[in-house]
C-alpha cells in the first residue's frame, strides 16, 4: 500500500520566531472533504480540525528556530522545518507531497512539490492546519510576555500594530534581525 505524506509550513512572512512544518499522513478514514488550507478557515474551525487531524493522522511537527532563519535564510530554514517533520513522521511515507516549488534534500525519499498544494491536497490542507495551530499556539503563548506586539491577533506578520509597537518598544530576542524592517531599525 502507497503511503503518501503531505507537507506544508507557516511562518514564512512573520517577523518574528520560528518558521513551523508539518508532515501528515492521512488515516483512510479521515472525512477529506473536510480538510482546506488553513488560510481559508476561520480559527474556531482550524482548532476544531487540529484536533480531528491529529487523532485520524501521523503527524509530525518541524522547526527551523529564529537564529537558524537569520544564518540560513527563510527558504532553506522552512525547507529545513519540513525536512526535520518528514524525517519525524512515525511511518516512512512512499511519497512526500510538498506546498510550493521548492524541495528539501532528503535522502531515499521520494519528493515531490505541488504549487497550491495546501488548495489541492488534502494530506497538504491538513499539514497547512497542524502547522498554523502549532505556530500560533506557541506565538500565542509568546504574547503573554510581550503583549504590548500583539503577536496574539497578528501572529507576528508586520501589522500597522506590530510595527508602530516596534518603534515604541524596540525589537525582541524573537524578531528576525535579518528581515526588513527589523534589519533597518538596528
Amino acid at each position: 500500500m502507497k503511503i503518501v505524506a503531505g507537507v506544508d509550513e507557516v511562518g514564512r512572512g512573520s517577523l518574528i520566531g520560528p518558521v513551523y512544518a508539518a508532515a501528515v499522513i492521512l488515516n483512510n478514514s479521515i472525512n477529506q472533504k473536510l480538510l482546506k488550507d488553513s488560510k481559508s478557515l476561520t480559527k474556531e474551525k482550524r482548532n476544531e480540525l487540529y484536533k480531528y487531524i491529529r487523532q485520524n493522522s501521523v503527524w509530525a511537527i518541524g522547526q527551523a528556530s529564529t537564529k537558524e532563519i537569520e544564518k540560513i535564510n527563510i527558504l532553506h530554514a522552512s525547507l529545513l522545518a519540513m525536512k526535520r517533520a518528514i524525517l519525524k513522521l512515525k511511518k516512512k511515507p512512499s511519497l512526500v507531497l510538498i506546498d510550493g516549488n521548492k524541495l528539501p534534500t532528503i535522502k531515499n525519499y521520494n519528493l515531490k512539490y505541488i504549487i497550491k498544494g495546501d488548495q489541492k491536497i488534502s494530506s497538504i490542507s491538513a499539514a497547512s492546519i497542524i502547522a498554523k495551530v502549532s505556530r500560533d499556539k506557541f506565538i500565542t503563548k509568546l504574547s503573554e510576555e510581550f503583549s504590548q506586539y500583539g503577536w496574539d491577533t497578528n501572529s507576528g506578520y508586520g501589522t500597522k500594530e506590530h510595527l508602530k509597537a516596534i518603534k515604541k518598544f524596540g525589537i525582541t530576542k524573537y524578531h528576525r534581525k535579518t528581515f526588513s524592517p527589523i534589519c533597518d531599525l538596528l
